[in-house]
């Protein structure tokens, strides 16, 4: 049988974010989850054009959730192809509470947003790079 992740979320966006070390943001983009589910076999994908490749990027991860959201964190599957068709799958572990169960990030209300550092001082190739985003939480 298929799960689905339900929450409590009331707003959940995820956020591809480039941001070249010099220059300032080069890709945004925001999705809104429908329903507030987020189906484990519906993946968000970004479709990034790389025109620089000098200089290095830092991508971010940014998710908003609100105060309904049952747990301190979100995994994340993050899969990445390159122009070639090479793909690489990374495992991600987003923070979102700390342990004692208070919010991380900035918040307004009961909205919260964090941005989180995927990758780090990183060069690209030219081309365009798609970025799949698919939930990843497990439990019993």
């Amino acid at each position: 049988m298929l799960k689905k992740w339900y929450s409590l979320v009331l707003l959940c966006c995820v956020i591809a974010v480039f941001c070249s070390c010099n220059k300032g943001v080069i890709y945004q983009k925001y999705n809104k989850i429908p329903d507030n589910t987020w189906d484990m076999n519906a993946p968000m994908e970004f479709n990034v054009p790389i025109e620089d490749t000098i200089n290095r990027y830092n991508v971010y991860v940014n998710i908003r959730n609100d105060d309904g959201y049952d747990f301190s964190n979100l995994y994340l599957f993050i899969d990445i192809t390159a122009p070639n068709n090479a793909t690489e799958r990374d495992t991600m572990n987003c923070v979102l509470a700390d342990n004692s169960g208070k919010w991380l990030g900035e918040g307004l209300g009961d909205i919260w947003d964090n941005k989180i550092l995927f990758k780090f001082n990183t060069r690209f190739r030219k081309g365009n790079y798609k970025f799949k985003l698919t939930q990843a939480m497990r439990w019993v």
